[in-house]
Parts: C-alpha cells; sequence; structure tokens
C-alpha cells in the first residue's frame, strides 16, 4: 500500500519528507505572513517559558528534584494524558470508576496540554479525518507542523471546526465544564505548589524538563507515527508503528495498530510490543475497577490485514 497521500487543491508538492516517504502537500505558514491571534500569542509564550525553564536543568540537579520531576511525568503524562484523555476519554477503550476517572483526568489537566473536552475533540477529529485536509496536525502540512505548529494556529482549527460538537459526553458532565472554564487557574495553583514545595529547582524539573518531556513523546505521536516505520495493518492513512516511539512513550508508538483499533484498550498487539499501558489496564481489571475494556476480535484483525481498502488511492 502506498503511503503517499496526494490532494487536488492546485497545491504544489514540497517534497517528501527525509528519510521517508510521506509527501508534504500542503503550505502553511508557520510564523511569518500569517494572523496571530490573542490566543495564538498565550500558547506560543507559555510553551516557550516551559522549555526556556527546562534549560536551567543541569545547573539545578538534586536527586530529589529528579524524583520529583520523573514522578510527576508518570502520574501527569502516563496516568492523566495517556491513560485517561487519550484511552478512557476520547476512544472509551475501558470504562473506569467516577471517581477515578476524575482523579486520572485531573492529573491530565495539570499536564499543560489544555482541558480534556479540548484535547480529546481534537484528538476525535484527528482521526475522524486523518491525514486528509482536515486532519488538525497531519505531516501532509511538514513535520513542524503536525509536531507542535498546529498548536501556535488557532486561526487553522477555526477553519476546519467552527463548533466543535464530538464531545458531548465530556460537555455534559460538570466536572469537565467546570475544568474548561478554570483551566489556566490549576495550571498556575500547581506551579505555585511546587515552588512553595521546592522553590525554583523543582519548579525547573517538574514544570519545565517533566512537562517539556511530557509534551515531546505527545507531539511524536502525531508526528513521527504518521511518517516513519512499519504499517501492519491496511488503515488507509499514514499512521506507522514506530519501536523508538513506543519505547519512549511506554506504549503508544504502536500507532498503525491504533488508528485500525481506535476503540482498543490494547495497542502492543503483538506479543513483542511492549504496553505499559495496557498492562496497568488490565491490573485495574484484575482488582474491579476496569470494566467494558475493548480489544481488537480475531475477524475484525483479519478484517483490516486482508480486506481494507486504502481510500486515498
Amino acid at each position: 500500500m502506498s503511503n503517499l497521500i496526494t490532494v487536488s487543491q492546485g497545491v504544489k508538492d514540497s517534497g517528501k519528507i527525509l528519510l521517508s516517504n510521506v509527501t508534504v502537500t500542503r503550505k502553511r505558514n508557520l510564523f511569518i505572513g500569517r494572523t496571530w491571534r490573542t490566543l495564538d500569542v498565550k500558547m506560543g509564550v507559555g510553551i516557550l517559558a516551559i522549555h526556556l525553564l527546562a534549560l536551567f536543568a543541569p545547573f539545578t540537579f538534586t536527586w530529589g528534584a529528579f524524583w520529583a520531576g520523573f514522578s510527576s511525568y508518570v502520574l501527569r503524562g502516563i496516568f492523566g494524558v495517556t491513560l485517561s484523555y487519550h484511552r478512557n476519554l476520547a476512544h472509551h477503550s475501558l470504562k473506569l470508576p467516577k471517581w477515578l476517572e476524575y482523579t486520572f483526568a485531573y492529573l491530565g489537566v495539570l499536564s499543560f496540554q489544555r482541558d480534556p473536552i479540548y484535547w480529546v475533540s481534537m484528538h476525535r477529529y484527528h482521526h475522524q479525518y486523518v491525514d486528509s485536509e482536515k486532519d488538525p496536525h497531519s505531516p501532509t502540512f511538514g513535520f513542524w507542523f503536525s509536531h507542535m505548529g498546529w498548536l501556535f494556529d488557532s486561526g487553522y482549527i477555526l477553519e476546519k471546526y467552527q463548533e466543535r460538537k464530538n464531545v458531548e459526553d465530556l460537555k455534559n458532565q460538570v466536572f469537565y465544564k467546570f475544568i474548561q472554564r478554570s483551566y489556566l487557574l490549576h495550571i498556575f495553583a500547581f506551579s505555585a505548589l511546587v515552588y512553595a514545595f521546592g522553590g525554583f529547582t523543582y519548579l525547573v524539573w517538574v514544570v519545565g524538563l517533566a512537562t517539556t518531556w511530557g509534551y515531546h513523546v505527545t507531539f511524536l505521536v502525531n508526528s513521527a507515527c504518521h511518517i516513519w516505520g512499519n504499517q501492519a495493518w491496511k488503515t488507509g492513512d499514514l499512521s506507522k508503528n514506530n519501536w523508538m516511539v513506543a519505547l519512549i512513550t511506554f506504549g503508544e508508538g504502536w500507532h498503525n495498530n491504533h488508528h485500525a483499533f481506535e476503540y482498543s484498550a490494547l495497542h502492543g498487539i503483538e506479543w513483542w510490543q511492549v504496553d505499559f499501558y495496557w498492562y496497568m489496564i488490565r491490573f485495574l481489571e484484575v482488582v474491579g475497577l476496569a470494566t467494558n475494556v475493548k480489544i481488537p476480535t480475531e475477524d475484525h484483525k483479519l478484517k483490516k490485514l486482508f480486506s481494507a481498502q486504502n481510500k486515498f488511492r
């Protein structure tokens, strides 16, 4: 199956992304020559500040700060973003008791990756329009746009989605609407607590370095896993299984598996595909905290492996 996407938009191809067969077929100005909305400026300044804070890490190292940063990433990134935002809320791959669902989701709030309603909406649109003109972050706009550029371009989002109506399940819950309205207060309060507990050193390692690491391992799934790797399933898109991304994300890099069976709580389908989140989900299931855990059936695997057609052909 060809991984090249062509679109009839009258846009001249910009060439292939390095070491891949993914062709950049669309243009989007990332910095110069476009309107920067107030939201874009705030987003850019916030993410830049976090990255600059991370640069102080080598000069503020202590073992206490290191373990605080690592623990913070595990709680906010692994339990918050991947287990909660992604597998639980976006895809309903499992069901948790509300107290545990909200606890994990709140950890995701503290990851500085926007509120659950926004995150889940963008991710569902990604799957609905994957690698098409309406995908929020396809590499057909280029690597950097798919990795980070789209975050600073709210105009692009408004062009594609005037009204985000794909998260009514979250909008109908008071908890998620409250978090959406008060999101920044939680971010500032968390940062203040970290500073009060450990001063500038802990602020660097927890808010700076751990958050920056969390950003980029998440963004690599959006960018690298639609550019480099291999396809085991005929999904009709650019999604790839990338073992290096899977390694640093503890299992999210089996991205072609995910696009083939997006409802599945299991991403590492082969026995050798390590998927730390699946192990956590199985543990939660064994102790009775996770129910309705979804995995692909053998019939569905056969259908994706032999019968699916590449919709871009």
